[in-house]
């Protein structure tokens, strides 16, 4: 990585961050051109497999959900200047996030996709938390369709050795109880219900056994959109406990 720095700092660039595979570069007024040929020297002089991916108008590198002073390797999102999305380590990207959020997080992102720069960006926050408030609402309104909200979660043992039981837990004993057959390191899908009788075995429905009618927790469903929404934005000083303010207040 040394020799790599070396020759990106001869070239005129700044390395605004990097991991093990990519590196991202910096320097006002380049050209492609540029770009191109920093990478052939690393390919040449080091016999690294590099090659320009393309120029971004804007990037945003997350830090850890944990503590935020801390940066993350692969959590990041921004616009090629194509307009193209490209993201990383957030909740569009993953395979067990219910497609509300999913739809809810892509629609921010295309709305941020706008901007040119930093100042355009933060101009659109506004309009990004528009569509979060949007489908917020249609959770309450119960407005969405219930394939829409269902997770999908891998069990690490047999249902039967889960003394917490977590909801893919919970999920897979009902599937036993209809005479399905489950097995440790299966993924099972369900989605997390809103109980009166507050039975934590009813806690979560496998979508074999879900309809139209199945009510839906929709304060849970409600938290991960903010959650998601507060990935993007925490960057720019907005948490979960402020967006859930801004949506009160609204």
């Amino acid at each position: 990585m040394k020799q790599a720095i070396e020759i990106v700092e001869a070239h005129g660039f700044e390395i605004v961050h990097a991991i093990v595979d990519s590196m991202w570069l910096r320097k006002p007024g380049s050209t492609r051109e540029e770009y191109e040929d920093v990478c052939e020297e690393l390919r040449d002089r080091l016999n690294l497999p590099i090659s320009f991916e393309g120029r971004y108008k804007w990037i945003v590198f997350l830090n850890s959900k944990v503590d935020r002073q801390a940066a993350v390797l692969n959590r990041y999102y921004g616009v090629f200047e194509d307009k193209t999305l490209k993201v990383r380590g957030i909740e569009l990207r993953k395979h067990d996030t219910p497609r509300i959020v999913q739809r809810c997080q892509d629609k921010m992102l295309k709305v941020f996709s706008k901007a040119s720069d930093s100042q355009e960006f933060h101009e659109l926050v506004p309009e990004a938390l528009k569509v979060l408030i949007e489908h917020v609402s249609m959770v309450r309104q119960d407005k969405i369709p219930i394939e829409d909200l269902v997770v999908v979660k891998s069990l690490s043992k047999k249902p039967g050795e889960y003394t917490n039981l977590v909801p893919q837990a919970i999920a897979a004993r009902q599937i036993q109880r209809e005479g399905g057959s489950v097995h440790g390191g299966q993924s099972i899908s369900y989605v997390l219900t809103f109980d009166k009788s507050s039975i934590e075995n009813n806690r979560a429905r496998p979508s074999q056994l879900l309809d139209e009618s199945t009510p839906y927790d929709k304060l849970w469903y409600e938290d991960l959109l903010v959650s998601s929404a507060a990935n993007l934005l925490m960057p720019f000083g907005l948490d979960k406990v402020q967006i859930k303010h801004l949506l009160h207040d609204g």
